[in-house]
């Protein structure tokens, strides 16, 4: 059987730094109208910590505020990121079509595995129909564990998996293909960092490349 190719979503298929200072401009504005913060959208340090997890988002964002306060500000930002997405402001990576349908053509099965809630994910996959590739598309909200190498292991027992990829910008990505012994390709995109693409057993700059690597190395 064809391997399978699991996705990151944020920073590899979808092209988050488009909505991403806007929305988190949005909920500081409204954090700062109920002051609960003062100074400026820490917009840079969102960017490096893009792809953990939402709970080390806020804490590290907001170190000195309650977790009622961070919740509240996660749920504003979810509502904007989605509006957003909605409203036509995202957009999907160069090619990210074509790659699908040419994995889809190898009979390769697709999934998404994200650290993004649920219902923002499911907004880009109905905003973009990625469904008519994608078979399930996951959130690290599904399972009891914060660590991506449980969500990709998690995906690999539902479906009966034995080869497969994962493809994704950032370590996270990289040490869940590790931890589950699969080829881990890297993107060099938007959010992505030399130190840790080295870690991943190819890398990338055009989506178009994902498939002869899929199916010419796992």
């Amino acid at each position: 059987m064809p391997p399978a190719v699991i996705f990151d979503m944020d920073g590899t298929l979808f092209q988050t730094n488009m909505i991403l200072e806007m929305s988190l401009d949005e909920t500081f504005a409204y954090l700062t109208s109920r002051q609960e913060w003062s100074g400026i959208t820490p917009i840079e340090q969102y960017r490096r910590i893009m792809g953990a997890t939402l709970s080390v988002v806020w804490e590290t964002l907001m170190p000195d505020h309650t977790d009622d306060i961070r919740r509240d500000a996660n749920d504003y930002f979810h509502d904007k990121l989605i509006a957003n997405i909605h409203g036509g402001r995202g957009a999907l990576y160069p090619h990210v079509y074509e790659m699908l349908e040419a994995l889809k053509q190898a009979g390769c099965p697709l999934f998404i595995a994200s650290n993004g809630q649920r219902e923002y994910l499911q907004a880009i996959v109905s905003q973009y129909e990625l469904d008519r590739w994608v078979t399930e598309t996951f959130s690290i909200q599904q399972i009891q564990s914060e660590d991506k190498t449980d969500l990709i292991a998690h995906i690999l027992r539902k479906y009966a998996i034995g080869q497969a990829a994962v493809v994704g910008d950032r370590l996270t990505d990289i040490r869940a293909a590790k931890g589950n012994g699969l080829l881990a390709i890297g993107c060099r995109f938007d959010f992505a960092q030399e130190d840790e693409l080295a870690q991943a057993d190819a890398v990338v700059e055009d989506l178009l490349d994902v498939p002869a690597l899929v199916q010419g190395r796992t």
